[in-house]
């Protein structure tokens, strides 16, 4: 790896979201529609939405990962992202992109997945 592409000392590993731009409380809503078949508790609060960039034409890049690599539902669930998002006033276009870098983790759940899942 050459100095190019070799990642920034001290850059987070998850890339931050736009949570100054004005659609997105609106589409962290429509995250928290889509619920991973196997887990009572929707995808965002599960901690699999790393990140939500709107750029300044309203186009949406979710990065996600899932719970395990083989993950039934693998092929389709950036797709139910799609369709959940999609629909939400003002959105242009919306891209899913899976990742597995870093792997999800149980830290990664909001307290409020942790007390609907009895981990509180």
């Amino acid at each position: 790896m050459n100095d190019a592409t070799a990642p920034m000392e001290g850059a987070p590993l998850i890339k931050p979201s736009s949570t100054e731009h004005p659609l997105y409380d609106n589409i962290v809503e429509a995250c928290r529609t889509v619920y991973d078949p196997e887990i009572p508790v929707n995808i965002y609060d599960l901690g699999l939405v790393y990140t939500i960039e709107i750029s300044p034409e309203n186009k949406v890049m979710i990065i996600m990962t899932l719970t395990a690599p083989g993950c039934p539902v693998a092929g389709e669930m950036p797709g139910w992202l799609v369709d959940a998002v999609s629909p939400v006033d003002g959105v242009q276009e919306v891209d899913v992109e899976i990742t597995w870098d870093p792997p999800w983790g149980m830290d990664m759940m909001s307290d409020e997945a942790r007390l609907e899942l009895g981990f509180m």
